[in-house]
């Protein structure tokens, strides 16, 4: 699959009977410069572009974040903290899969070839077209764990690397 840009996107919408409209493409402008290992969910797609003064309604960008997914373009992913995240969907040498710290929501992107292959393979047996393969383990982190999850884990805790690593982004 190849990288969408705003020409690829407007293709494709157009051929389904869409229009790009100015706030799809800043939605995929966003994404396309994400750092990657980063994933935005749709409230956080919503401040974002607040903060740029952008006037996206929050209706707006869930729709078209779900279209996107529809399409391919985006990965609709299910991390721990309880509602939907996204980042591009990038060409399969770059295809990932996540681990999820359920204590923290520490996020880790990890590649597996074979998962990729098993999945290609069982679509071609049945006829489909692969849009999109991933895994989420859900886990529990190492601070976690030391810190004696679940008993003895303060009810505020919050995991250091957690932390550090969402202020580093």
């Amino acid at each position: 699959m190849p990288p969408y840009t705003a020409t690829s996107l407007k293709a494709e919408l157009n051929a389904r009977g869409w229009r790009l409209t100015p706030q799809r493409e800043k939605i995929l402008h966003v994404f396309q410069n994400l750092p990657r290992g980063n994933h935005l969910s749709a409230e956080e797609l919503y401040e974002l572009l607040e903060e740029r003064g952008e006037g996206i309604s929050l209706s707006t960008i869930y729709r078209s974040v779900k279209l996107m997914s529809r399409m391919g373009i985006l990965r609709e992913l299910e991390l721990a903290e309880g509602h939907k995240h996204y980042e591009l969907n990038h060409p399969s040498p770059n295809h990932h899969h996540h681990m999820v710290c359920i204590q923290c929501n520490k996020t880790i992107e990890f590649k597996n070839d074979s998962i990729l292959k098993h999945s290609l393979k069982q679509c071609e047996k049945e006829g489909f077209q692969l849009i999109d393969c991933q895994l989420t383990v859900m886990t529990i982190c190492p601070e976690a764990i030391r810190m004696g999850w679940p008993s003895s884990l303060p009810s505020n805790w919050s995991c250091i690397r957690a932390i550090s690593e969402s202020e580093s982004c």
